[in-house]
């Protein structure tokens, strides 16, 4: 009994242990003071942390990330410039909340519309850039609604495109994830959204970012806050460190300070326990693989690899590279199609998964390819 009992200790001794060994870089859901919130890393898009992610809230102007990204997707295709001169409508000049105070009929440039809607959040700018970008707010929000459903924003309905309280206006801190790291995509944005202070209509009306952590977090490059009385104090916060590129979403939160803090810790979270590691792809990944019945016996393979992968800090040198490889094909094989995948795996679990695909098409052998064949080769051979 006594040795039984020694042993007992022992046990739970070596279980508190590896608990406290396990737990020492967690986070805890009780010390993200946000009821709802999600950290992810953008390049990858796999989630860090998350807490009631998919609950579907109110979000104020958090909102006006699905606007930027439209209007980003508009200037990358062309569709307007920033040089565009957008005259007011008596719509958009008729918003409430924060604003710039936007009179009917006075002309303002793209640019500056874009200045006053991510740096001041004003929601008159936002309006008037989606009825310039889609001929009305109706048709600009229906655009909103859908590209959520191409992201797989499944929890998200917008209602208006800035984000003021209305019945069945409702995303979810991981949809919001989602919305920012497509907006990411658009370098573009950040020539708004690290900007601290400028100034507009020659000077007259100066603009303050209400993005407090511009001036106090390391790495800060983004992105939206938000607040309404149904919302609470919100934020999407974007930081970069050695590589490592972080969404950070809080919702609800009872003040402004408990949202800068709780989207603050969640990037520290993510820095102090993430780094990005150069993947080793094996060279049996360039292997050729056989083809049946093509016009060639073999096909070249080329490897998508993204030149990074997200891994837990001090394990880079711990990760594992599976090849899974196709071992024939049957032409025809149209050029990207996917022979095989490389599976980057630490402690068993798959980290990434980088497809293997065809350098190249073949054509399968016809009756008429196989008589040209032929004859070439005797020409050849001649």
């Amino acid at each position: 009994m006594k040795w039984k009992r020694i042993a007992a200790c022992l046990l739970s001794a070596v279980i508190v242990v590896s608990c406290f060994s396990a737990g020492a870089s967690a986070l805890s859901a009780e010390e993200v003071k946000a009821p709802s919130a999600v950290l992810m890393e953008a390049q990858t898009g796999k989630v860090l942390f998350e807490k009631n992610s998919h609950e579907k809230r109110a979000c104020a102007s958090i909102t006006k990330i699905m606007t930027l990204l439209l209007i980003m997707e508009a200037l990358d295709s062309g569709k307007i410039s920033v040089s565009d001169k957008v005259s007011v409508s008596e719509h958009a000049a008729s918003m409430g909340g924060s604003q710039i105070w936007l009179e009917p009929g006075e002309v303002m440039t793209v640019d500056d519309l874009l200045k006053a809607t991510v740096i001041a959040s004003a929601n008159d700018c936002a309006v008037a850039l989606g009825e310039y970008a889609a001929g009305s707010e109706e048709e600009f929000v229906s655009q909103m609604n859908q590209k959520a459903k191409v992201l797989g924003m499944n929890d998200t309905v917008f209602k208006n495109c800035y984000g003021l309280d209305e019945d069945g206006h409702v995303t979810s801190a991981y949809d919001i994830a989602l919305m920012s790291r497509e907006l990411l995509k658009h370098p573009k944005i950040f020539d708004y959204t690290k900007v601290w202070m400028d100034t507009l209509r020659g000077g007259k009306t100066q603009l303050v970012n209400t993005n407090r952590l511009l001036k106090t977090y390391k790495g800060i490059t983004g992105l939206k806050t938000g607040t309404t009385g149904q919302a609470g104090s919100c934020m999407a916060a974007t930081a970069q460190r050695d590589g490592v590129s972080l969404i950070s979403v809080v919702l609800g939160c009872p003040d402004t300070k408990t949202r800068f803090a709780s989207a603050a810790s969640l990037l520290d979270y993510g820095f102090a326990n993430w780094s990005v590691a150069k993947p080793a792809i094996p060279k049996e990944a360039a292997n050729p693989v056989p083809v049946k019945n093509g016009m060639e016996s073999l096909v070249e393979t080329t490897v998508d690899s993204d030149g990074s992968i997200l891994v837990p800090k001090g394990k880079a040198g711990a990760v594992k590279y599976e090849v899974v490889m196709q071992k024939g094909v049957t032409a025809p094989v149209k050029k990207g199609q996917e022979l095989g995948k490389v599976k980057c795996l630490l402690d068993g679990e798959t980290l990434h998964e980088y497809p293997i695909r065809a350098k190249s098409a073949v054509e399968p052998i016809t009756f008429g390819s196989a008589l040209f064949l032929i004859f070439s080769k005797i020409a050849m051979a001649a």
